[in-house]
């Protein structure tokens, strides 16, 4: 596939103009990839970009795009709490500009997930696959109580924890933080919303994990009372570098 296959189009959202990339194929089920934080639609060292590279490959129109204030396109950057203007404007741009798509499947890592999970339905998205999915963010710079439960566990029964906490190794200010947050480790509001949110979705949305990052495990300490259709990948890297075939097997099974 190559760049000549791959069209930018313009398209209005709320008075802004965004700037979207379709990869271009003949297949009937497209992808529609939303990136997550403020990263322009290429993803994290152009994770993004790939894996449209690789899905139009095989068949299957992909459209990345830039939310309002991010990249290429125009507007206020309001986070991805206001971004559902904007998943609905490129849902229906990626429709006319390959009108062969009669199903959707939307891809993001993160608050992307988020957004995915709570406004696809009304974008007119069919399925999705949720990577990482953000429950919320903590009012302190500590990671979410599971993964500092999951943290603590795994060197408490290490001698050598012991050794560099007796020579002042550890930070005893940031080990007694921890600590407190395990005791609080509230639920932050957002967590049910979007639990529901992905329950609604029933058997057309799935879940991807990456084992070791902090956003993945305080989700799946969430998701104790749910019953979701889960994979795993085993890395601790947030965007699952150096695993892009774990992340194509997601979404080509969501495809089947």
């Amino acid at each position: 596939m190559g760049p000549a296959m791959r069209r930018l189009i313009a398209f209005a959202c709320e008075g802004a103009s965004l700037l979207g990339t379709l990869d271009e194929a003949t297949g009937s089920t497209g992808i529609l990839i939303v990136s997550g934080g403020n990263e322009p639609r290429m993803g994290a060292h152009r994770g993004m970009t790939m894996l449209a590279i690789r899905l139009a490959a095989r068949g299957h129109p992909v459209f990345r795009y830039d939310r309002r204030g991010i990249g290429d396109s125009q507007g206020a950057n309001g986070g991805w709490q206001s971004a559902a203007p904007d998943l609905a404007a490129a849902a229906a741009i990626f429709r006319a500009a390959a009108p062969q798509v009669t199903r959707l499947i939307g891809f993001g890592n993160c608050d992307a997930a988020t957004t995915l999970a709570l406004y696809g339905r009304a974008a007119g998205i069919d399925r999705v696959v949720l990577a990482n999915p953000w429950l919320g963010k903590d009012e302190d710079a500590l990671p979410p109580a599971a993964a500092i439960r999951r943290h603590y566990a795994q060197r408490l029964f290490s001698p050598a924890t012991w050794w560099r906490l007796a020579r002042g190794g550890i930070d005893r200010t940031r080990l007694r933080a921890g600590l407190v947050k395990l005791w609080r480790s509230p639920t932050p509001p957002l967590s049910d919303r979007v639990m529901r949110a992905i329950a609604g979705w029933g058997a057309d949305a799935s879940i991807l994990l990456a084992e070791g990052d902090a956003t993945a495990i305080g989700f799946q300490a969430a998701t104790r009372r749910h019953r979701f259709a889960t994979g795993y990948v085993a890395t601790a890297s947030h965007s699952f570098a150096g695993h892009p075939q774990a992340v194509d097997a997601a979404i080509l099974s969501a495809l089947a």
